[in-house]
């Protein structure tokens, strides 16, 4: 395989290259380093690009094939970290100016799993401040750029990740999900993200935000997606609330066959930009078409979410209120802004809401178990990528923080613990990519692997580099 070729290959087909030693994980490395090398000044998805220490790893990969050591199922295989976990060695920043510089002296449990399975970490990528917004900028490093068209947001707050992802630079890349923040850069960047079921895969340390921090996937392939997420998910001592099963790192065999999806353009609120709605409404045929039973439906529980997820998200950024003048200036405005609204929000207005939360989620799993459907599909979001800067599109009304307007489909299964894929369905007539969401009950993640990988069968996208997406 060409060099270029091993850059934009699959976690899945660099394993069993290396394993065969038909690639060596110094050749592996070196071809993603190089493509990352081109596309990088445009991007601007890396905090910490650790190329010295990657090869360094690689050669002592390639040595450990040589002298037939047992292999983890990553092997020389390469991947990036969101730059709100830690790699021991790096600093964690997250995306803030008021963050402690010094390096880490210990990697986060996931991060431990990946090197333990054979991954190579390459570095740490963007994020938005404390991940409060889903687009790509933050006071630290900027702006990151979408793959498809420079000057458009990747989203977030996943932002380099998802653009490594769309721009061919590496097979495997960490996210991590509060309110979309793997599945709308996914999204936006023509991209799978897949986050799984609250607890299945450690986050430490515990976030305190009311249990809504999920970490998964954003690849190219929801094969991919499944590897990893075999390779993360499990219990672990720093983590409570992590649950016991473990996964295959194959997808689940079935497709789309006889499943039963709901779908749901809008939830019974969400407003849809017509472009991204015929897209979708196109990839809900493709499912049909697949074997699946769609049924076009508005489940009870989604007008509920706005006024709910508001004030589980001003509650859970209360912390970050600037402190004095010097941290004001030095923190993104949007998340000024967010803090600044939610100032007088009372101790017992947040435990009410924590109770509302409660209730939703209970209706979202109940609705589920009760209606005879599999899973649900919807929208992504509800626009296609825009300008970096902006909270919004420009044509929606502008707004200081509120970004949760056009992303009304995700977070509804972060508070019910629920997973959800984000799968590349079409370009907009500007060429920007438009996502499927497919999500399900607490605990439904093999289905909802299967299910997706069926929808990508039925319809597939050409990621950038085969659509004449090359470095510029």
């Amino acid at each position: 395989m060409a060099t270029s070729d091993l850059a934009t290959a699959s976690a899945v087909e660099l394993a069993a290259m290396v394993r065969g030693k038909r690639a060596s994980p110094v050749e592996v490395v070196e071809a993603v380093l190089a493509r990352i090398a081109a596309w990088e000044p445009r991007l601007n998805a890396f905090v910490a690009l650790d190329a010295e220490r990657a090869r360094d790893a690689a050669r002592a990969a390639e040595a450990a094939l040589a002298r037939g050591e047992a292999l983890g199922p990553l092997h020389g295989v390469p991947v990036t970290i969101k730059d709100v976990q830690a790699v021991e060695g790096l600093p964690t920043r997250r995306g803030s100016r008021l963050t402690d510089p010094a390096p880490a002296a210990a990697d986060a449990p996931l991060v431990a799993r990946l090197r333990a399975a054979g991954a190579i970490i390459l570095g740490k990528t963007t994020s938005t401040e404390h991940g409060w917004t889903a687009v790509s900028h933050n006071p630290l490093t900027g702006a990151t750029h979408n793959p498809w068209q420079h000057g458009v947001t990747s989203g977030g707050s996943s932002c380099g990740a998802a653009a490594l992802a769309g721009a061919g630079c590496g097979p495997l890349h960490l996210g991590t999900d509060g309110a979309g923040s793997i599945r709308l850069p996914a999204h936006f960047c023509g991209a799978v993200g897949f986050k799984p079921t609250y607890g299945r895969v450690p986050y430490a340390p515990v976030p305190n935000n009311g249990a809504i921090s999920h970490a998964g996937p954003i690849t190219r392939s929801v094969a991919d997606a499944a590897l990893m997420f075999s390779v993360m998910a499990g219990p672990h001592p720093l983590d409570h609330t992590t649950l016991g099963e473990r996964f295959a790192p194959e997808v689940p065999p079935g497709g789309l066959r006889g499943l039963r999806i709901a779908y749901s353009p809008d939830l019974g609120h969400a407003r849809v930009d017509p472009e991204v709605a015929a897209l979708v409404a196109g990839a809900v045929r493709a499912l049909e078409g697949a074997g699946a039973v769609v049924e076009q439906v508005t489940p009870p529980w989604g007008p509920e979410g706005p006024a709910l997820e508001r004030d589980i998200w001003g509650t859970a950024f209360r912390p970050f209120l600037p402190k004095d003048a010097a941290a004001r200036e030095a923190t993104d405005p949007g998340l000024v802004a967010c803090t600044e609204a939610y100032r007088d929000f009372t101790f017992m207005q947040g435990h009410a809401a924590q109770g509302r939360r409660f209730a939703y989620a209970a209706a979202v799993n109940t609705w589920f178990a009760e209606s005879g459907f599999d899973l649900l599909a919807t929208p992504s979001a509800s626009v296609a990528a825009f300008p970096v800067g902006l909270q919004r599109p420009p044509h929606w009304e502008p707004h200081p923080w509120d970004w949760l307007v056009w992303a009304e489909f995700s977070y509804p299964f972060n508070l019910s613990h629920g997973p959800a894929v984000s799968l590349p369905c079409g370009r907009t007539e500007a060429g920007l990519p438009v996502g499927l969401q497919l999500a399900g009950p607490r605990l439904a993640d093999s289905l909802v692997l299967r299910a997706a990988a069926g929808f990508l069968e039925a319809q597939p996208f050409q990621p950038s580099h085969a659509t004449g997406g090359a470095a510029p």
